[in-house]
């Protein structure tokens, strides 16, 4: 339910100022490891949003909670790939989507962050949101313990596909967690769609941020 009180938190200044020659590259520092974000000033997809350092957090501080090693996680909207390279580093099997134009800088931040590491190499593929979803992930192979979001819900059209991409993915069993800046009455408009669809809860708040974390699981008849 919506009533439970969610933790009110803070985004940590875990991002490591650099003297840095590339103006494009951002320093975190999640779950032990330093992470090299290169970001791209042509696509809204290709910058670090501040939904995606509230998961990336919630998910490192949290992993009692919701344990993801050796857990299948899709994250759709995977922009620079700081959440999918911090779900790998936390244990899971993780398959970023996004679409084909953010796809080669999504590739890049993954591949650098995680050479060397001994972990699940992630899978990067394509996903426009309510496009050939049974045809590219059929539900009889693909089935995600979790689906991340982050800051998937701004001032664009393609709010209904997203819900329907959330409903496709979000099988009995898999947990999404959704992070979100709440700008717009249409931010607002879609959790109450989301509401009437899944149980949810909204389990943290960054006030200073604007930022709710919402988990969503398919409502038990």
């Amino acid at each position: 339910s919506l009533t439970d009180s969610p933790v009110i938190l803070k985004i940590l200044q875990n991002w490591v100022p650099r003297v840095s020659h590339y103006f494009d590259k951002e320093h975190y520092t999640y779950a032990g490891h330093q992470i090299v974000i290169q970001e791209s000033i042509e696509h809204f997809g290709a910058v670090v949003w501040p939904g995606a350092l509230a998961l990336s957090q919630y998910l490192e501080s949290n992993q009692e909670r919701f344990n993801l090693k050796d857990k299948q996680v899709l994250e759709i909207g995977a922009g620079t790939g700081l959440v999918s390279i911090v779900a790998c580093i936390l244990g899971a099997y993780v398959t970023a989507t996004d679409l084909p134009e953010v796809l080669e800088n999504l590739s890049f931040n993954i591949s650098s962050n995680i050479q060397n590491m001994n972990i699940h190499k992630p899978e990067v593929r394509k996903l426009v949101w309510g496009e050939s979803l049974s045809e590219d992930f059929p539900s009889s192979t693909y089935h995600y313990d979790f689906l991340l979001a982050s800051d998937v819900v701004y001032h664009h059209t393609a709010l209904d596909p997203l819900l329907e991409t959330m409903v496709y993915f979000c099988q009995p069993g898999t947990v999404l967690l959704w992070a979100n800046k709440f700008r717009f009455s249409t931010d607002y408009e879609f959790l109450e769609k989301l509401s009437s669809i899944f149980d949810t809860t909204i389990l943290a708040e960054f006030p200073e941020s604007n930022v709710k974390l919402i988990k969503a699981t398919v409502r038990e008849n």
